[in-house]
């Protein structure tokens, strides 16, 4: 079942890489963050992490693989950040979500979304927190240089 997953996440990466437009030479790497987001989010699952914190990790996992990419491959970061994060966005339960709307089951069409809106927040707040540590060890670094060249 896992091997499935993860052959199921890379396409689905690499081929949101290819709907997005991303150079052909990114695609592999494209599918391989997403593939590698997904594993940490399923291995966080089954040991028993909430969805949200698994979220989280994956998105940083996602956004720190993405900043390695971009740097060894020179591509913008943006190219492996969205389709690596694509495996992890809650459609399913937005969708879930609606379907219970619409067929009146309205406690659980509240918590489908709740949990939807959480994990879509957790994709943010991944992204966002490895930038800020990245953006930390870049200007760690500058001031280093700076230092050193007084």
């Amino acid at each position: 079942m896992m091997i499935e997953q993860l052959i199921t996440s890379f396409i689905a990466a690499a081929g949101f890489a290819v709907i997005f437009n991303a150079p052909k030479n990114a695609l592999i790497q494209c599918g391989l963050v997403g593939m590698l987001g997904w594993l940490v989010y399923t291995i966080s699952t089954i040991n028993g992490v909430d969805a949200v914190v698994a979220t989280v990790a994956a998105s940083i996992l996602i956004a720190v693989l993405s900043q390695l990419c971009a740097k060894i491959f020179k591509t913008p970061i943006i190219i492996f950040t969205v389709s690596g994060i694509i495996p992890l966005v809650p459609g399913g339960l937005a969708y879930d979500a609606m379907r219970n709307f619409v067929e009146n089951d309205y406690n659980m069409a509240i918590q489908l979304a709740a949990k939807a809106f959480l994990i879509s927040g957790a994709i943010a707040l991944g992204l966002v927190f490895s930038e800020i540590i990245n953006q930390v060890i870049r200007k760690s670094r500058w001031k280093k240089s700076q230092v050193r060249s007084n």
